[in-house]
């Protein structure tokens, strides 16, 4: 099966050799890799843990705690519902913080591994 695409933009002229599967192999052996590894897992899993417990406490609030749930705090706002949109207000400060840490943390890190391949270094 062949395209027809156009050459991405700037590379006209230019002719960089792909990075071989021995040097793929190489950096995902190096220890700057782990170390990038490690930097995501040690950020990513424990707040997707902290998350999906947060959100089974809110199902089996829900399902086993209705009295609870339905205590009103404040006109007709109830438990239930702050609680409810705690998840969604949780969801978009996981994904801000993941944000900014990918940008402070691992995106660096990748950029210079992939820098260092493209060099052939």
């Amino acid at each position: 099966m062949t395209t027809e695409a156009a050459p991405p933009p700037g590379s006209a002229g230019t002719s960089t050799a792909s990075p071989t599967a021995e040097q793929f192999v190489t950096v995902q052996q190096s220890a700057e890799f782990a170390g990038l590894r490690r930097s995501h897992r040690s950020f990513a899993f424990p707040l997707t843990v902290a998350f999906i417990a947060w959100y089974l406490l809110y199902v089996l609030l829900s399902n086993y705690a209705g009295g609870f749930m339905g205590t009103k705090l404040f006109g007709n706002i109830n438990v239930a519902l702050v609680l409810g949109l705690g998840q969604f207000a949780t969801t978009f400060l996981i994904a801000w913080l993941y944000s900014r840490h990918a940008a402070q943390q691992l995106d660096p890190k990748a950029e210079a591994i992939k820098a260092r391949m493209e060099n052939g270094a």
